[in-house]
């Protein structure tokens, strides 16, 4: 009896260490990253009819090429509307937060009084720049269409200056990596389809300020100009905004979320890297020309040396006076992605209120200006 029961133990050891081997040897699965794509308008709201052209069909035309080419890499895809349906901008911003999607874009055409052209993209913000105003007071005003509107955004008036002051910046956290998808995205209908840059912007847009996480609302073109509105309404037109836009989220990708798509960056690297991960050039393919990023470890009056054991084991700490207080920095670097895994490891060393710093021509700017600087 004894010997059945020793049997059994025995057994159930190897039963469950197998388990428990095979177990570890199953790769981890990731996460997919998500994509969430925001076609401007639609049902009731045509948006702008340039030119006779109706905004609401060319942006969803664009968003369903983006979104299949997405999912062709293996990007998982949500919709706010993939037919011709009525959104209003309170659920778009929630389909975005339900689906805990890692970006938001969304896709307009603009509109002016005058032969206007060139493409834009905007990024939430409180600049009461006159035309930004004029851009957010247009796409806002879609909420008139909505049932309890006032109720629905506090009293929040798309006609008022004042109501924008008052919106809550939830999206503060997120303005890094919006801006840097923002400037992607510029740079690929700039350089490569030659459209006119009228840059990175800040918008007070109600569709952004629903969202938490990297979003941004890409304005492609003006259907009231002449050529670019009929430009936006061919297939061809299309076919070239919405393969930059892809291009753009697949640059971001290769910058901030190289675990979470790794397999995008095996299948369409942008710029020919070496193993090292430079380009041909030797510089780091996301490389911020004349600006140097660095981590922030801490400040204080007493002088350090800047030694490992001051720094729970990190080389290459520096010091800087500023005012009255000594700054300690960790590496630098023109390159957004490697000062992002610097900033990790001082995370992982417990510096959990560390933070990523930009410095130009030696002195200290924001790290929304240095994004804002030409690649390379």
């Amino acid at each position: 009896m004894r010997t059945n029961v020793l049997y059994l133990l025995v057994l159930s050891f190897f039963l469950v260490f197998n388990q428990q081997l095979f177990a570890a040897e199953k790769p981890v699965p990731t996460d997919p990253f998500v994509v969430v794509l925001d076609a401007g308008h639609g049902g009731k709201d045509p948006g702008n009819v340039g030119n006779g052209y109706r905004e609401k069909d060319i942006a969803l035309s664009i968003v369903l090429k983006v979104g299949k080419e997405l999912e062709r890499r293996g990007i998982k895809v949500v919709y706010t509307r993939n037919t011709d349906v009525f959104i209003p901008l309170m659920e778009r911003g929630q389909i975005a937060n339900d689906a805990e999607a890692d970006l938001f874009v969304s896709v307009h055409c603009n509109s002016h009084s005058s032969q206007a052209s060139g493409t834009e993209t905007f990024v939430l913000g409180l600049n009461r720049n006159e035309t930004n105003f004029e851009v957010a007071k247009r796409e806002n005003s879609v909420i008139y269409m909505e049932e309890d509107y006032k109720v629905t955004y506090n009293g929040f008036d798309p006609n008022s200056p004042e109501s924008f002051i008052g919106m809550t910046l939830m999206q503060e956290e997120y303005l890094n990596q919006s801006i840097l998808l923002a400037d992607l995205i510029q740079k690929k209908f700039t350089n490569d389809l030659q459209r006119k840059n009228r840059g990175v912007k800040e918008g007070a847009l109600i569709v952004l300020h629903q969202t938490y996480m990297p979003s941004v609302l890409v304005e492609v073109g003006f259907l009231t100009n002449d050529s670019e509105g009929a430009f936006l309404n061919s297939v061809a037109g299309q076919n070239k905004m919405a393969n930059a836009i892809v291009d753009g989220i697949l640059g971001y990708g290769n910058q901030i979320n190289l675990s979470a798509i790794e397999s995008i960056n095996q299948s369409h690297p942008k710029v020919p890297k070496s193993a090292s991960g430079v380009s041909i050039d030797g510089k780091p393919a996301d490389y911020y020309k004349g600006i140097i990023f660095s981590v922030q470890l801490a400040a204080g009056a007493k002088k350090l040396e800047t030694k490992s054991y001051n720094f729970k084991g990190l080389n290459d700490v520096f010091r800087k006076k500023e005012g009255k207080l000594y700054k300690y920095y960790l590496g630098e670097t023109s390159s957004y992605l490697d000062i992002q895994k610097v900033h990790q490891k001082a995370i992982n060393k417990g510096y959990r209120n560390s933070y990523i710093v930009a410095f130009k021509n030696g002195e200290k700017i924001t790290v929304n200006e240095a994004l804002k600087t030409n690649l390379n």
